[in-house]
């Protein structure tokens, strides 16, 4: 500033003009660079941008110290699960040049050049700016550095929906690939044939199973011996075999002689049932197969030996011929979905079992006779009649080996000489079937544990809520039966983060699984809900009951339903699958359908509510119809306070299965559209927290079971990026069946429109079920079952999986495993 003396005479600042040179002033030498730079680099705006704006100038003197130039590029836009490239650039060289990120969720980049990086864009659940800085650092060791940002939004679907189709082959969208991996058959040990896929195949016990469902993928360390979360091309697959189709398993289908069945078929049979453990691996090139030799493939088969743990271990209700003491047991059958523990095994889940049993007419006065006639309640409450045959005629065989009780013991007749508590007989063998079954994926010689603690139903998934350490997790589950219930087990011991990486995992298991509080889900016209819980000696499960007398809690859940019904739980319409979102801990549950539901209740038939709010007469174009509620529906519910331990929830229902065609007033009531309808949901899981699809907003995967809509489609797998309870609003649903109307009030979430995508259509008479990926996302694992249903060895109504390759017909279908990834490498459905 002027000095206050300046207008004193004779006093002088030096505030004047000396300086004669011809050095340049600031302007020019913005003009001369910003003329050279521009050539070099493309070129800016504005001088003035090119110096303080995205490019930076340092240091000064002699051409090696002359100041650097250098962009980080303009701002951009991203959604998450996308790849974002990094370029920048600088008016020369130097003597090194790196990105690195300032602010911002914190991403993983990838060198892919000299100015160049790449990264994933987070999961974000709303518009979050990253900010990074591109550096380079001057021969003479000056460093200039320019910063950029991306802001990541939301993730959105990023594939064009495939159409409806009734194809022999998957069909996924442009830009995605299909691999088959492991096929029914396909062998798991060293010096095991090739399948012949003739019928004449033997040794089940070494091959792939049939019917692929349920299914995780557990990353395996280098050692090949433990967990590795994080490996992405390395890992371990387990996968549930849930039944057989027979018609394709022998030469000419399934034979009998004077009503026995030949012991071979029945070996074949029941091998060809459970669950494989399987190493699986991806070549440097991005190509998926199964390692034949692995010293950890196992088949786990109806034979295999079972421990029970928690508290109806060694009850009275469990003692056979073969465990007299109800502690251990053969076997698992009928295995549908699946539940992937933190701590780094596998649960698969007993649902159909009922109908392998015989039981014949007789002998309920038997099992009165000796005083349990509470027991003809309890099989008949889990469809186990007087006068079933069982199913494929296991039980008529003859074995060749005197004793082998492997077939007779599917017959859960009781024999009046033998004692009464059932240790000299199988008539207690259906209790041991119902079952969450533990499987440390790592461990050959373990014994896969059922834990009674879960309860005995027609179970199908078990997944486990989020994890937060000192709180007791939940464990969700669905009971797959008509007008059945929806449950949640709480642990009794509350969440620990070093149990996910402990070596004895079984031992976690049973310090999570063994004890706690099993409850049943009551659902309220005003979209709220209880967890009621079901204990012994509470609420009407004593012995003084009239329906059943309960005699303890081992009692209550090895008769989980009738506990259920004596709470009044809501039925619902056959609860499949369960899925949690990882972000917001809210719990996702098909209804796959229920033919007996009907506006009002009469006689079997249940009357429509909030919850299972519709009942209709759904036409097919081939002639014919389907009544009830053919096409099911996705309920979700969230805990109050967000919490596992919560006895309250709310909830609301994510979407309506139908047709685009049927009436949007009372039956398509999420206005799907040709690019979204579906019918029959069943297998669903959300994307894993290790990469972006389970975070931010997750990616959601709905897979189908159809009969409904197979006139216009082959089942389906769809992705959602479902919003959350409570976003869409209340909704009176008239429905009219025959001569019957009723209308009720139900909650219904946001119409999904463009965030729920068909993205798979499967081959001819198929299922599809069963899903995992690779921790990274880039690798998605599905199961395509019993392709060609329908059809029998004279007449193949399906070539698939030869077919997805151009082979030529005559191929018999097999159950198998798909790996599908994306031409770019990215995530998949993202």
């Amino acid at each position: 500033m002027k000095s206050p003396f300046s207008t004193i005479a004779g006093y002088d600042d030096g505030d004047i003009d000396t300086n004669r040179s011809a050095n340049p002033h600031l302007g020019d030498l913005i003009e001369q660079r910003y003329s050279r730079r521009q050539a070099l680099m493309g070129g800016l705006s504005a001088a003035g941008a090119a110096v303080f704006g995205g490019m930076l100038l340092s240091a000064c003197g002699d051409d090696a110290d002359t100041p650097v130039a250098v962009s980080a590029g303009d701002a951009t836009t991203a959604s998450a699960g996308r790849t974002v490239v990094l370029t920048g650039q600088s008016e020369r060289g130097g003597r090194s040049a790196a990105w690195r990120q300032v602010s911002g969720p914190a991403v993983t980049m990838a060198v892919t050049g000299v100015n160049t990086a790449t990264f994933t864009a987070p999961g974000v659940a709303s518009a979050t700016p990253l900010v990074f800085a591109f550096g380079v650092t001057s021969d003479s060791g000056v460093k200039s550095e320019a910063q950029t940002t991306v802001t990541v939004t939301p993730a959105v679907l990023g594939f064009t929906a495939v159409p409806k189709g009734l194809g022999d082959t998957v069909v996924v969208p442009s830009g995605h690939d299909v691999t088959v991996l492991y096929r029914l058959g396909d062998p798991l040990a060293a010096g095991v044939a090739a399948y012949a896929n003739d019928g004449t195949d033997t040794n089940f016990a070494q091959r792939a199973g049939d019917h692929h469902d349920g299914m995780s993928y557990f990353g395996l360390a280098s050692s090949g011996s433990s967990p590795d979360p994080s490996n992405s091309s390395r890992g371990v697959l387990v996968l549930n075999h849930e039944n057989i189709t027979a018609a394709y398993l022998h030469p000419n289908g399934p034979t009998s002689s004077n009503g026995v069945r030949p012991e071979a078929e029945a070996i074949k049979e029941i091998e060809a049932h459970g669950v494989s453990v399987v190493e699986v691996s991806r070549a440097s090139g991005g190509a998926w197969t199964y390692v034949q030799s692995s010293s950890l493939n196992r088949r786990i088969t109806p034979n295999t030996p079972m421990r029970f743990s928690g508290p109806a271990a060694g009850s009275a209700l469990l003692r056979t011929a073969y465990s007299p003491d109800g502690t251990s047991g053969r076997g698992t059958i009928n295995n549908c979905a699946n539940g992937t523990m933190p701590w780094h095994t596998y649960l698969t889940n007993e649902e159909n079992w009922a109908g392998y049993f015989r039981r014949n007419a007789g002998d309920a006065a038997v099992r009165t006779t000796a005083g349990l006639a509470k027991e003809n309640v309890s099989l008949a409450r889990y469809g186990i009649s007087e006068g079933r045959t069982g199913n494929n005629g296991w039980t008529t065989v003859t074995p060749a080996t005197a004793g082998n009780t492997v077939f007779s013991r599917w017959n859960a007749t009781a024999d009046a000489t033998q004692a009464a508590d059932g240790s000299g007989d199988f008539r207690h063998e259906p209790f041991q079937f119902g079952w969450v079954v533990e499987i440390d994926p790592f461990d050959p010689s373990a014994t896969p544990r059922k834990r009674t603690a879960l309860g005995r139903m027609n179970h199908e998934g078990c997944q486990v809520g989020r994890t937060i350490a000192g709180v007791r997790p939940a464990f969700y589950m669905g009971d797959d039966a008509q007008n059945e219930y929806i449950y949640k087990f709480v642990s009794a011991t509350p969440w620990s983060a070093a149990d996910a990486s402990a070596s004895d995992r079984l031992a976690v298991g049973d310090k999570y699984l063994n004890a706690g509080t099993l409850h049943v889900a009551r659902f309220n016209a005003d979209g709220t809900g209880q967890w009621l819980p079901l204990v012994f000696g509470q609420n009407g499960l004593t012995s003084s009951n009239a329906t059943y007398p309960f005699a303890d809690q081992a009692d209550v859940l090895v008769n989980t339903r009738l506990a259920a019904d004596v709470l009044g739980a809501t039925k619902m319409d056959r609860p499949e699958w369960t899925a949690v979102n990882p972000a917001t801990g809210e719990m996702y549950c098909t209804l796959t359908n229920n033919s007996s539901r009907r506006p009002v209740a009469s006689g079997s038939q249940t009357g429509v509510d909030a919850a299972n709010p519709r009942a209709y007469v759904d036409p097919k174009t081939t002639g014919g119809s389907t009544t009830g509620n053919a096409n099911g529906h996705v309920i979700r519910l969230r805990e109050t306070g967000d919490t596992s331990e919560a006895s309250t929830f709310a909830w609301d229902i994510y979407a309506f299965g139908a047709g685009s065609d049927l009436d949007a007033t009372n039956i398509n009531l999420s206005g799907l559209d040709a690019t979204n309808d579906f019918s029959s949901p069943d297998g669903m899981w959300f994307g894993l927290p290790s990469n972006v699809s389970g975070q931010g907003t997750p990616l959601l995967w709905l897979q189908t079971d159809d009969g409904a809509f197979t006139d216009q489609t082959n089942c389906m797998m769809l992705a959602a990026i479902p919003g959350t309870v409570g976003d869409g609003g209340t909704r009176s649903v008239t429905s009219t069946v025959g001569g019957g109307s009723a209308t009720v009030s139900t909650r219904i979430g946001k119409t999904p429109g463009t965030t729920l995508r068909r993205f798979l259509v499967g081959p001819k008479q198929c299922e599809i079920t069963g899903i995992h990926s690779t921790p990274d996302g880039t690798a998605l694992f599905v199961n395509i079952q019993h392709p060609g249903e329908d059809g029998n060895a004279r007449a193949i109504s399906s070539n698939w999986p030869a077919s997805q390759t151009g082979a030529a017909s005559g191929s018999r279908p097999r159950s198998a495993t798909i790996v599908i990834t994306r031409s770019d490498g990215g995530i998949v459905g993202l």
